[in-house]
């Protein structure tokens, strides 16, 4: 079987311990993390965010492995300089137009593109790639795999919250990234020579400088053999992040086995699915997602119920079935959405919910022992 590696970046809050507020401190940790975490983390476009990422990983349980290590450093730095991390998918009540930019050529030049929708751009996701065979196969993958895109996204959500205010949407993170242009569930292309010949008209024309302006929710990567998933809101704790990610490897699989054996899957159009994906980000796990086959909404539990058994047959090959059963732990406790959601009824308070993100992010991660 093809190895189906992993590599995971996560995007994370630098919060302020007095204020629980962002706080434009990237370089701080940066520097605090050289002498061990030099190859892991990476400035983003805003000043308080830090983005960590693994290296390849050979199955999910290395995956898991290193996120611990990779999170437990970080969240030493951050306590070191008196600074704290977080999960989540926005901040619940930091304004964009507090919070730095990060003075790279890279971010100076989007900003100059985009002006204030660049500006408001403050959101934190998680990004995982899962190698591929080659490009062409990833183009075939890529299509198919847009169905389950909602499916996914659904168990990540965890940005309710925006400039203090209860968005009513579990993932407001995408209606906010939105307003960048090549964003959303990818088209259709029938070849990877049509995929490449759309990516070089947009370098042609000077819309891009190169395939990495397209922030699709999904992408065969320009320059990785990777399939990249960029749907999924930054979770809180690492099981839910190693869950994602074991979920997504084993889709990956799955769909690779059934080109192999010249099985084919259904494609819908991008309208529908987005209906699905608009469900998703309003209400997370409790929505209704529409079966295209039936013609019908259907409650998600049963449509996880239906995704967990179409990879059932790759996930101990893949060793990842404790991983892609936590999906059942994220329908029980709710997900960061509907967690934070919960601290903000008992408690009224913005910056307690702050606090729960802090804790939850730091769950199971002592301040001490690496993991060998």
């Amino acid at each position: 079987m093809h190895q189906f590696t992993i590599g995971i970046e996560e995007e994370y809050q630098i919060i302020d311990v007095e204020s629980r507020d962002l706080i434009s401190h990237v370089s701080k940790i940066i520097e605090g993390g050289k002498a061990v975490l030099s190859e892991n983390l990476k400035h983003e476009m805003h000043e308080s965010m830090i983005e960590m990422e693994t290296g390849i990983c050979q199955n999910i349980q290395d995956a898991r492995t290193e996120l611990t290590n990779l999170r437990r450093h970080l969240i030493n730095i951050a306590h070191e300089q008196g600074l704290r991390v977080s999960g989540g998918g926005t901040h619940p009540f930091s304004h964009w137009s507090d919070n730095s930019i990060t003075q790279g050529e890279r971010y100076v030049k989007i900003v100059d593109d985009m002006g204030d929708v660049a500006r408001e751009n403050l959101i934190f996701g998680l990004h995982v790639h899962i190698g591929i065979p080659n490009r062409e196969e990833g183009v075939r993958i890529q299509n198919v795999m847009r169905y389950f895109l909602p499916h996914v996204y659904a168990l990540s959500t965890n940005s309710p919250f925006w400039i203090g205010r209860n968005t009513g949407f579990k993932s407001y993170r995408q209606e906010i990234f939105v307003k960048f242009p090549r964003t959303g569930i990818p088209s259709y292309f029938n070849s990877l020579a049509e995929f490449d010949s759309y990516v070089d008209l947009l370098v042609k024309t000077g819309t891009i400088d190169n395939a990495k302006k397209i922030w699709w929710d999904l992408r065969v990567h320009p320059f990785y053999p990777t399939i990249e998933f960029r749907i999924c809101d930054m979770p809180l704790r690492i099981d839910e992040t190693v869950c994602l990610a074991a979920i997504m490897q084993s889709l990956v699989a799955k769909i690779y086995k059934l080109h192999k054996q010249n099985l084919s899957f259904r494609s819908y159009r991008r309208l529908l699915l987005n209906e699905n994906k608009w469900r998703a980000s309003k209400s997370g796990i409790e929505a209704h997602l529409i079966d295209f086959g039936k013609e019908e909404s259907v409650p998600y539990p049963d449509l996880l119920k239906e995704l967990l058994e179409f990879i059932d047959d790759v996930v101990d090959e893949l060793g990842c079935r404790k991983e892609v059963e936590y999906a059942w732990k994220i329908l029980e406790n709710g997900t960061g959405a509907d967690r934070q959601l919960q601290i903000f009824r008992e408690t009224g308070d913005l910056t307690k919910v702050v606090d729960y993100m802090i804790s939850e992010t730091e769950y199971g991660i002592t301040h001490g022992e690496i993991i060998s």
